[in-house]
């Protein structure tokens, strides 16, 4: 089966919510002469999708689909973005999560949403992403966020921070975390970090409860690469993409750097990131 024919699923922890949404789609890639690949790990969450025309289970073929389908909340559809990264294969995201700023149609879409998908009927973004350089780094960008925080019941982190060599400062706080324009509506938005508009080339640094009246948010150079020390009595944990990675020792360090064009993401025709930041986190709007 040729890469251009398959259809790659990707889905959430209960897969229950998504079992109707996969039938679907499986009849309709057998109409569309499309075949719905699902690894080994989709196809024991799924055990009520059987073989038959329009899918395959039990896929280890390696070969890259034409389209990914991202069937879950923004974790899925991160998940999704990271295992296709560099690969140009766009990820069209259904939301069954909670906010789902990455998602390209909400669940009650998908039908007509899934016809576009195998379509065709969509456009794609490129997203830019973080290279991370750490003993835990799976050599896979961070679409979203790099999260350095103090391990739970830990006294507060004593965090450095140098960009191009030059330390900029030093906070003790609860953590520090590293954000894409993408991810910037994420942890580092709940940190009163500020949003980058998708296209903004360049990342940001928000602090996770600073011990300080002077800690700032700052937006870093896409050519600069920042260096986060850490200065505690023991080791702080590392989460990329809110998922654990592995943790910095003390006087050890982790480095990320800004990444152009990492991965891709299917957008519905004239969707823009400012109508999403309304739609999706429309409680700032003024009634």
């Amino acid at each position: 089966m040729s890469g251009s024919e398959t259809i790659a699923v990707l889905s959430h922890a209960r897969p229950g919510e998504t079992d109707d949404a996969l039938r679907h789609l499986v009849a309709l890639a057998g109409a569309h002469g499309c075949v719905v690949q699902l690894d080994r790990d989709e196809t024991r969450k799924h055990p009520a999708i059987a073989p038959g025309p329009g899918v395959e289970l039990d896929d280890t073929s390696g070969e890259l689909p034409r389209l990914a389908i991202a069937l879950g909340g923004d974790g899925t559809i991160l998940r999704a973005l990271r295992r296709f990264a560099g690969t140009g294969v766009p990820v069209f995201g259904v939301n069954f999560g909670e906010i789902g700023f990455l998602a390209t149609i909400d669940r009650d879409e998908l039908i007509g949403g899934f016809e576009r998908a195998l379509g065709g009927d969509f456009e794609t973004l490129t997203l830019s992403a973080l290279t991370v350089d750490h003993d835990g780094d799976d050599g896979r960008p961070a679409v979203n966020d790099v999260a350095i925080t103090r391990k739970p019941g830990e006294r507060v982190a004593n965090l450095s921070y140098a960009i191009g060599g030059e330390e900029v400062g030093s906070v003790r706080c609860d953590g520090l975390v590293v954000a894409t324009p993408a991810g910037s509506t994420g942890y580092n938005l709940a940190n009163g970090g500020p949003v980058l508009a998708w296209g903004v080339e360049g990342f940001v640094v928000s602090f996770i409860a600073p011990h300080s009246l002077t800690a700032r948010s700052l937006v870093v150079a896409p050519g600069d690469l920042l260096t986060v020390h850490n200065r505690s009595v023991g080791a702080v944990d590392v989460s990329v993409d809110g998922r654990p990675t592995g943790e910095v020792g003390p006087d050890e360090s982790i480095t990320c750097g800004f990444l152009r064009e990492a991965t891709t993401l299917a957008l519905m025709p004239g969707s823009t990131f400012y109508r999403r930041l309304r739609e999706k986190f429309g409680r700032l709007a003024v009634s």
